[in-house]
């Protein structure tokens, strides 16, 4: 039981406990129970408003394995960066399944909610959202339908993502991934649109960048990231991965390197620095950490370092970083 209302309560001896007796005194360490795959997970029951309610008995190994990979592709979800919000009932399958158990598989963050979108306010979902700052909501068109309803100026008192998502093209969502049409009618994905360097005036893509130096053949991977510069306003650094055994080749092939992606996207284009890694520092699921990349450029102490598969690689880069030499 939780102690929350303060209201009197049917307590069974023996068979209730509080929450704050028993949640706090709890080890952080679980080891699970192996089950064998057909072993009873839970059992459902119909409503029964067109006949005798049904138990649905959901299996271990097969539902989990649902839950777990719809959740994954289905939302896209990022464990590492993603705050997860599901606002259907728990008692329904897809509160079980999308509240409780994918979530709980995948080891994302999931906002639980008990109540309605208009108690106290018809703002409830978006101060929400905004206080534990949510990427992904989940919920029913009915849902959405009412909320149009009441009326777009009330999640327009909230920021929900409106500037990134809504203001570029009126009346249209952007995602904020780029593409090109070229003259062959074929398209080109360039990548996400907002990691944008500004450069002496120029807006200069990181993805443009990133492949361009991907496309010198001693460079297997890059990360490129803006730094603060007090003569171009930004100045672009770029770490790479070689390809083979070669180690770091010095100054010669950091001036090739730039000089390669002068060559492809012009001079303006070109790293300011360009330092030969290990490794990038990468979350368990292989998204490139920009902003450490970017906290190390510009000489900041870095941020959160525990979404890391390997935290000791930001320590190698910032040794590294001082000895890169600088275009001229």
């Amino acid at each position: 039981m939780v102690r929350r209302t303060g209201q009197d309560i049917d307590w069974t001896e023996g068979r209730d406990v509080w929450w704050h007796d028993v949640v706090g005194r709890q080890s952080a360490e679980h080891t699970p129970e192996a089950h064998d795959a057909e072993h009873p997970l839970y059992v459902m029951y119909t409503s029964g408003t067109t006949a005798k309610p049904k138990g649905i008995l959901h299996t271990t190994g097969g539902y989990l394995t649902q839950v777990a990979w719809t959740h994954w592709e289905v939302f896209d979800i990022k464990p590492e960066t993603d705050v997860f919000w599901t606002a259907a009932d728990i008692g329904w399958v897809t509160g079980h399944s999308y509240i409780v158990y994918g979530p709980l598989a995948n080891g994302a963050t999931s906002v639980m909610y008990e109540g309605t979108p208009d108690t106290p306010n018809r703002g409830r979902w978006w101060e929400i959202a905004n206080k534990y700052k949510v990427s992904i909501l989940y919920c029913a068109p009915t849902a959405i339908r009412t909320f149009m309803k009441w009326g777009e100026e009330i999640p327009a008192k909230y920021d929900r993502y409106i500037k990134t998502y809504w203001s570029r093209f009126d009346g249209m969502y952007f995602a904020g991934d780029g593409a090109k049409k070229d003259a062959d009618g074929d398209l080109w994905l360039r990548g996400r649109v907002d990691d944008v360097m500004l450069v002496s005036g120029h807006n200069i893509s990181t993805t443009e960048v990133e492949s361009a130096l991907v496309s010198h053949p001693r460079v297997a991977e890059a990360a490129v990231v803006g730094a603060s510069d007090p003569v171009t306003g930004q100045g672009i650094v770029a770490f790479t991965i070689l390809r083979g055994e070669g180690g770091q080749d010095g100054d010669d092939l950091a001036a090739e390197l730039r000089n390669h992606v002068a060559q492809v996207l012009g001079p303006i284009a070109r790293p300011r620095q360009i330092l030969v890694v290990a490794e990038l520092p990468k979350t368990r699921s292989g998204k490139i950490m920009r902003r450490l990349l970017r906290d190390v450029a510009e000489h900041r102490s870095l941020g959160d370092v525990t979404t890391l598969t390997d935290s000791a690689v930001m320590d190698l880069i910032k040794e590294q970083l001082p000895t890169a030499k600088s275009d001229d």
